[in-house]
């Protein structure tokens, strides 16, 4: 009986655990321009520690949009990953810019 409750239990849990947000963080170019606190930029709170900072929440644009935002306000970035889309070279340079 134990283990048919466990795994009712896990079977529940499941569906919660796969929809959890793709990951939305950043690794900027000089830690110095971090924020020392937390930084809302298009509804996405963005903390850092160091030179990697991870937001929550944000409304949906583009990944290359959001990364311009966050540029204008943190300075140069090396990776960029939005909502779970990673940014290539190219599109870091033109963020970069």
């Amino acid at each position: 009986m134990r283990v048919l409750l466990v795994a009712a239990a896990l079977f529940a849990a499941a569906p919660a655990m796969a929809e959890a947000p793709a990951a939305t963080r950043l690794t900027l170019a000089d830690a110095a321009t971090a924020p020392v606190r937390a930084t809302i930029i298009d509804g996405a709170r963005w903390s850092c520690e160091g030179a990697t900072c991870t937001a929550a929440g944000g409304t949906e644009q583009p990944a290359t949009r959001a990364c311009r935002r966050v540029v204008q306000k943190f300075g140069r970035v090396t990776a960029f990953s939005y909502k779970g889309v990673a940014l290539g070279a190219d599109e870091l340079a033109v963020c970069n810019a």
